[in-house]
Formats: C-alpha cells, sequence, structure tokens
C-alpha cells in the first residue's frame, strides 16, 4: 500500500496570551481538512502533531502563515499508509511541554542548538562530549545513541532532580537530545541554570537527525507518541507494538516471550 499519509509535528515557544480564543478556529481548520492529532496551545507557545492528505495537510499549513507568530515553524515529516491518529484534539495546556517549573521560558532564553551534520561530525571524530538523552525510561528502551547517558526517568518533570544529581562534570561539553526538540528547550535552561557552562542541544531532535544525517551512532528505533509507536532511521514504522496492559512499547523479541499475553500482561507489567 502506497505511504499516501502525512505526519507533521512541529512547535514554537512563543507568548500566546490570545490562547483560548485560538481553539476554535484550530478545531474547524482540522475538521474541515481531514486531519487527525493533536495540536496544543498554552500561553507558552504551539505544539502539534497531526496525520492527514497532503491536501489538508496544506490547508493547515497555510491558516498557520496567517498568524506572524507561527510563520515557519520547523516541521518533522514522515510518512504512512494509514493515519496515525485516531481522532483530533485541541486542547488547551498550562505548557506545551509539561515541566513544572514556570520560570523556565525558553522563548526568553534557551541553550545553543547544534546541527545533526555537527553533531554527526563531533561523534565520527571520537570528540569529547558527553550525549545527554533527556526522554523517559520507556523510550530510551528502544533506542538510543552510542554511549548516551540515561537519567532513567519515568516522566519530563524528573529531569530537574535527576541531572542534578547525575554526576556529569558542570565544565564538559554537553550535547542533549530527544524526539523532536521541544523537551531540549527546556532541559538546557535546568542545566544551565543548575551551573553547566557549555550546553547544546540537536537541532530537531532524533527525527531531524535520521531525516538530515540517517541512523550512524544510533542503536535502536525511535519511540514517537502516535499509533506508530516507532520509526527507524529511515523514518518508516516497525514492528514495535504497545502493551494495552501498561502501555509499554514492546520489541519484536519481547512479543515473543511468555509473558506476553494480549490485553494482559507483557514482560514488564507482570513483574
Amino acid at each position: 500500500m502506497a505511504a499516501d499519509i502525512v505526519n507533521i509535528a512541529g512547535y514554537r515557544f512563543v507568548d500566546l496570551p490570545d490562547r483560548d480564543e485560538l481553539r476554535a478556529p484550530f478545531k474547524a481548520v482540522c475538521d474541515d481538512a481531514g486531519l487527525l492529532g493533536t495540536v496544543l496551545l498554552s500561553h507558552e507557545g504551539i505544539n502539534f502533531f497531526i496525520s492527514g492528505a497532503q491536501t489538508g495537510i496544506d490547508q493547515f499549513l497555510e491558516f498557520l502563515k496567517s498568524d506572524e507568530r507561527f510563520v515557519d515553524i520547523p516541521l518533522k515529516i514522515s510518512y504512512s499508509d494509514r493515519m496515525s491518529f485516531r481522532r483530533m484534539n485541541v486542547r488547551l495546556k498550562k505548557e506545551i511541554i509539561s515541566l513544572g517549573l514556570d520560570e523556565v521560558r525558553p522563548a526568553e532564553r534557551t541553550g545553543e542548538n547544534i546541527s545533526p551534520a555537527e553533531f554527526k561530525r563531533w561523534l565520527d571524530e571520537g570528540r569529547e562530549v558527553a550525549v545527554l538523552d533527556t526522554r523517559n525510561d520507556y523510550e530510551v528502551r528502544l533506542g538510543t545513541f552510542e554511549g548516551a547517558i540515561d537519567l532513567n526517568i519515568s516522566t519530563f518533570r524528573g529531569f530537574p532532580e535527576a541531572v542534578s544529581t547525575s554526576g556529569i562534570d558542570k565544565d564538559q561539553t554537553i550535547v542533549m537530545f530527544c524526539t523532536g526538540g521541544i523537551r531540549c528547550e527546556k532541559a538546557s535552561v535546568v542545566m544551565m541554570d543548575q551551573g553547566w557552562t557549555d550546553v547544546r542541544q540537536l537541532e530537531g531532535g532524533i527525527l531531524g537527525y535520521f531525516e538530515e544525517v540517517g541512523g550512524e551512532h544510533w542503536n535502536g528505533d525511535c519511540f514517537v507518541f502516535d499509533r506508530r509507536v516507532a520509526l527507524d532511521p529511515a523514518l518508516e514504522e516497525t514492528n514495535t507494538e504497545v502493551c494495552w496492559a501498561c502501555r509499554e512499547p514492546l520489541t519484536e523479541e519481547e512479543m515473543d516471550s511468555e509473558d506476553y499475553l494480549i490485553a494482559e500482561s507483557c514482560p514488564h507489567c507482570i513483574e
């Protein structure tokens, strides 16, 4: 089957004092364009991940251009043979990525970006750098960069405490990464506030790295928050599934386990 469904994701930290008034027009344009997915609107910005036919995606992007605050938002684009979401939601949130620290405002201050090409070059050279995975434990388990530091957090709200006790040298160059870049916008501020002197964030996140330079220095797949569950470095859907009981992502090996019973248990929740 042809991969004729377009999936896009994007975000921007920008002041939205009119957040509440934006919900209805966003919902209307998404419904009219036949899109499924989620748009998060907060006073701190916008975060969206939606799926649909190219004509519908184009309609949504034209709507974004009508507001100068949303012009030229960088997009992560991939393709699939089915809609990656089951419904269309436009939600009003306190934060577009939950951290719980009001003083962390990426629209005003965030870490320096490093491009995927430059990051790969650093890895090729074996440069002395601490590569930090800012994602949750179940995401890291499916795949991460070679030698990356895993903070073993179950939610992003655990990042500030986990990194403060990580023992990472505060004078060492840090390159942090997440799925699409949004978590690093806040994580970099946290680390700078805690005293790290050279904090870089991978521009476009893992998906941006896959798109620009491929999968070198990466092991495994990349967890995504939609029906596809995980993508490989070619940005194609993998065979990874989710346990219906505990919602943990499952590899093919884990689905072969005697502990895996559909809708009942898997090797993670049976413990």
